[in-house]
């Protein structure tokens, strides 16, 4: 291992880099990852690594950026790079090869191990107290908002070794999500955190992206406000990292969109496809948590038109509509009073599971919960048919939070139990002729349908009525 002297980049260095490379960070493995920066027009540049021999020698361009690809190892040892011209080098020591994420959303995905005021994540203490592991690297992007796309993060927390200290500031999703993949895996893991509570996904999205969607006006915005508006998070935070080498994402928004079901299901797509495009790296592994029930109504009514099970379907649809993803159904953690379900380690892990079945090729484990298919009639009632429920269909007590309707589209409460393991069938005195089933279909509510595996089906339905009303 060659020896590492850091040098402090000094105000008359030519070369300078985006904040996101830098000792301590984390590379992908196995692959060839980008190194970016800027100097002088014309400046000669060498590049040296600890694992490669051959010097790497490049020319910035009139601009000044230049870019360069460098294939990485297996290799488990720190590495080093020198970033040298005539007048200066800039020496990155402690290098990791891992496995790389990024991590994004609002405040379901900014909330810390440690909680918000009166708001706590189960295990924290458990997960500030085991928290050193210097084969986890942490950064996070701080909040900050910008009306044009940004080369460099005006604010930010700087890799670092996953300890008690830094675990404790850090989202609790992602780091719950890093901690079982880098221990499932054995391989260093790099996590980049970049969200802002209350948060639009409509401020995550490029202007290209966004405005061949909608029209949207940046004049008079006060950017103390930025979440809220269109383009500026993603110029502030999310083009700054781009195009930082990383395996994949997990996301957790939506909260913010619940009264708009119809766009977002425009939206996200278009934003999971203008990020890949973006990083040209391919349709990189794309993993989501569906919004978790909570009482955004009082009322709490099926024929609400702001009813978040609608924000929910939106978001299941779009599974069949974003390549390479997979969804977390979080439909029996929620909680009524706190938009903050506490239990984020199991929103991660169901995050994880996704990634190992999908991306990982770890076929073994289970990643999705029982998926509507199709319904059928008979017995004066209906019965349901469900995807992903090979083992079963499973349910701690009482099936609850399924309602039937007849061609009147008026929605009661049904009767329901699980039928020969596999199917569900429902069934209501009110209803002679039933023709429709919802399931779960309120704001706020709490799942009681599962696969052999534990893990929840999402709320749906098997109309498309938007005129659905519900009994007295």
């Amino acid at each position: 291992m060659l020896s590492v002297s850091l040098f402090t980049t000094l105000t008359y260095a030519k070369i300078s880099l985006p904040e996101i490379i830098s000792s301590n960070m984390v590379l992908q493995r196995n692959t060839k990852v980008a190194l970016w920066g800027w100097a002088d027009a014309g400046e000669k540049i060498i590049i040296r690594t600890s694992w490669m021999k051959p010097k790497v020698r490049i020319t910035a361009a009139s601009s000044g950026d230049w870019k360069i690809l460098l294939q990485t190892t297996n290799s488990k040892m720190p590495q080093s790079i020198w970033i040298s011209s005539n007048k200066q080098t800039i020496a990155l020591g402690n290098i990791l090869f891992g496995e790389v994420w990024l991590c994004s959303g609002q405040s379901n995905m900014e909330i810390p191990i440690s909680g918000y005021l009166g708001q706590s994540v189960y295990g924290a203490q458990e997960a500030i107290t085991d928290g050193a592991n210097d084969n986890l690297r942490l950064f996070t992007v701080s909040n900050q908002a910008s009306l044009t796309p940004q080369n460099k993060l005006g604010a930010y927390k700087d890799w670092q070794s996953a300890s008690a200290a830094s675990v404790k500031d850090f989202s609790a999703v992602a780091y719950f999500f890093g901690k079982h993949l880098q221990k499932m895996l054995g391989v260093p893991v790099g996590l980049i955190h970049s969200s802002w509570g209350g948060s639009l996904i409509e401020a995550w999205m490029s202007r290209e992206a966004l405005g061949s969607i909608k029209h949207f006006d940046l004049n008079n915005v006060d950017l103390k406000r930025g979440n809220r508006f269109p383009t500026v998070l993603f110029n502030a935070m999310v083009n700054p990292l781009i195009p930082y080498t990383i395996k994949g994402a997990i996301w957790y928004q939506g909260e913010g969109n619940i009264s708009q079901p119809k766009l977002y299901k425009l939206l996200f797509p278009a934003m999971v496809s203008d990020w890949r495009a973006r990083w040209g790296i391919g349709d990189f592994p794309f993993y989501y948590v569906q919004i978790a029930p909570f009482g955004y109504s009082k009322q709490n009514r099926l024929d609400d038109p702001n009813n978040a099970a609608f924000l929910r379907e939106a978001q299941l649809q779009c599974q069949a509509i974003i390549p390479n993803s997979g969804m977390a159904v979080t439909l029996d953690i929620g909680t009524e009073d706190v938009i903050h379900p506490p239990n984020k380690e199991a929103v991660a892990k169901r995050l994880l599971y996704n990634a190992l079945n999908k991306t990982y090729d770890y076929s073994a484990i289970d990643y999705s919960g029982p998926v509507f298919d199709s319904i059928y009639t008979k017995d004066d009632g209906i019965y349901i048919t469900f995807k992903h429920a090979e083992k079963g269909l499973y349910a701690f007590d009482k099936l609850d939070g399924f309602e039937v309707a007849g061609a009147d589209k008026v929605f009661y409460a049904g009767d329901a139990s699980i039928y020969h393991h596999n199917e569900v069938f429902v069934k209501s005195n009110k209803v002679s002729s039933p023709v429709a089933v919802r399931y779960a279909w309120r704001d706020w509510t709490v799942g009681t349908l599962f696969d052999n595996f534990l893990l929840p089906a999402s709320s749906f339905r098997s109309d498309n009525w938007d005129d659905a009303k519900q009994s007295e």
